[in-house]
């Protein structure tokens, strides 16, 4: 009865916090998990020192919220905000340089890094989208077909089959 005392508050506990983190509605949090996980591969990718990382990080967001302006400065130019991105990362490459080690191949990795993610992320969400479509769509083709019988009929061989006839037993 003691180890019940015990284990009774954990077990609470455990079924509180799978309630509570099944219960979020979907995006709730998805962008600081998505952060995190950029956050983990560029540092991976970069190969960045603990040093290397308390200067990267700062200069990089800044690089990041430029280019979110850029997006918003040009939402319909196309031209003038590919022009703004080059400006942008110009500006950059000589910051990233010397946060890395005034290193121009580390410098540029940071731009074909990012580009990596952002590719690998948007064909991860469609794929996840299409694999919900299909699971949206399933339920409706296993639905049972108006018009059609329910019950297996049995043939000749007394085997059931749902395409099977019943032939008539004449005596």
């Amino acid at each position: 009865m003691v180890r019940l005392k015990k284990i009774l508050p954990l077990l609470l506990f455990l079924f509180i916090d799978v309630y509570f983190c099944c219960a979020q509605t979907p995006g709730e949090g998805d962008e600081n998990r998505v952060e995190a996980v950029k956050m983990a591969y560029i540092k991976r990718e970069l190969n960045l020192t603990p040093e290397e990382a308390q200067n990267f990080w700062p200069v990089y967001n800044n690089y990041v919220n430029e280019i979110k302006q850029a997006k918003g400065q040009y939402p319909n130019d196309e031209v003038a905000y590919e022009k703004k991105i080059v400006e942008i990362k110009e500006r950059y490459q000589g910051n990233f340089k010397k946060v890395l080690g005034n290193n121009n191949q580390r410098a540029n990795k940071v731009y074909t890094t990012d580009k990596q993610f952002n590719n690998t992320l948007r064909n991860e969400l469609r794929n996840r989208q299409q694999q919900q479509r299909q699971q949206d769509f399933q339920p409706q083709q296993n639905q049972k077909q108006p018009g059609k019988a329910n019950n297996p009929v049995k043939n000749n061989n007394g085997k059931t089959g749902s395409g099977a006839v019943k032939k008539p037993h004449h005596p």
